[in-house]
């Protein structure tokens, strides 16, 4: 059956000669794998496999039948043509860091309009701001980790938790504010942190993930991220 959705793209692997399997958190029905032909060719007279770069805005319609793994596209744009994102080195490898956190953690194929609206929300203020969004991956983690369940009121809970964890980290004043304003407060809100402070932070974060989530492995953008953002 035809259904129109938006989507949040995530990763794609390539399938065969010219084809891809995308991974789409979507709002109809979460997170779907689709089954994309003819993108990766010569031949191919547009450059569709741009719209499945990591963090891309879809409107899709698509077939969807319940109890498949691997559904089909029959049409598929962005009202939101990226200017930003893709070719700023630290927007991109913050957006490359993010998919790979969203592909291990969400699980659910399963809607969640509020979540969505999340994710589309955050991408949207990722893409269009010009200052004040060094900390965007640290708040980011910290919000999404509510819609996952286990979010943390402040900085005292989230530290607890890690220690609770025999996770040492001992942040000071300032990074112990900072993590209760990227909590609380909206994206581009300033916090000061320096480089080594934002860096502790970003690492107590993935193990914060790990507490929570056993299947969350190596994080492979992570050592990117911390070289481009340093």
């Amino acid at each position: 059956m035809l259904q129109k959705t938006r989507g949040v793209a995530l990763s794609y692997i390539r399938y065969k000669e010219s084809s891809i399997i995308s991974r789409v958190y979507t709002e109809e029905f979460g997170l779907q794998s689709y089954l994309v032909h003819g993108v990766r060719t010569a031949k191919s007279k547009t450059n569709k496999i741009a719209l499945f770069q990591p963090l891309t805005l879809l409107d899709m319609v698509v077939y969807y039948k319940e109890d498949r793994d691997l559904h089909r596209l029959s049409e598929v744009k962005t009202n939101y043509p990226f200017q930003s994102l893709p070719f700023e080195v630290a927007k991109a490898s913050m957006a490359m860091f993010i998919t790979e956190m969203l592909t291990k953690t969400l699980k659910e194929e399963t809607a969640s309009p509020v979540l969505f609206r999340f994710l589309m929300e955050s991408v949207l203020f990722l893409e269009a701001a010009r200052t004040h969004y060094e900390n965007f991956h640290l708040a980011f983690l910290l919000k999404l980790s509510t819609f996952l369940g286990f979010g943390p009121e402040n900085a005292r809970e989230f530290e607890n938790q890690l220690r609770e964890n025999s996770y040492p980290f001992l942040p000071d004043n300032d990074t112990e504010q900072g993590i209760t304003l990227l909590i609380r407060q909206p994206y581009g809100t300033p916090v000061a942190l320096s480089r080594m402070q934002r860096n502790e932070l970003l690492d107590a974060l993935v193990a914060y993930y790990r507490v929570h989530i056993d299947s969350l492995g190596e994080v492979k953008s992570l050592p990117v991220l911390r070289e481009v953002l340093g």
